[in-house]
């Protein structure tokens, strides 16, 4: 699967409370589940106007099809092409 990196622009969002983004993970796990177990949800990032959401998926189309049935944006869907990490600083051939 790949990893796709969603950005979602939702003014205000990082003033809800708790159980209103307890909400919304249940109806994106829920939504997730019809989907199957080709898209995964790793992780998101809430700030005070937008989420960022890291998921792993077969293509970008279930990624759009998720945003769809949930009603959540996704303004811009990033595939991730490498990750970094302060660890590789210390080991200049790990990418050779």
């Amino acid at each position: 699967m790949k990893k796709y990196v969603i950005e979602r622009t939702m003014p205000g969002v990082g003033s809800l409370t708790r159980d209103a983004l307890y909400a919304a993970s249940t109806k994106s796990n829920t939504t997730l589940d019809e989907l199957g177990p080709d898209i995964q949800w790793v992780q998101s990032f809430v700030t005070s106007d937008k989420i960022y959401c890291v998921y792993l998926a077969e293509n970008e189309q279930l990624v759009r099809e998720h945003a769809r049935r949930t009603g959540l944006p996704a303004d811009r869907i990033s595939t991730v092409r490498a990750m970094i990490d302060p660890t590789m600083g210390s080991h200049p051939t790990a990418m050779a």
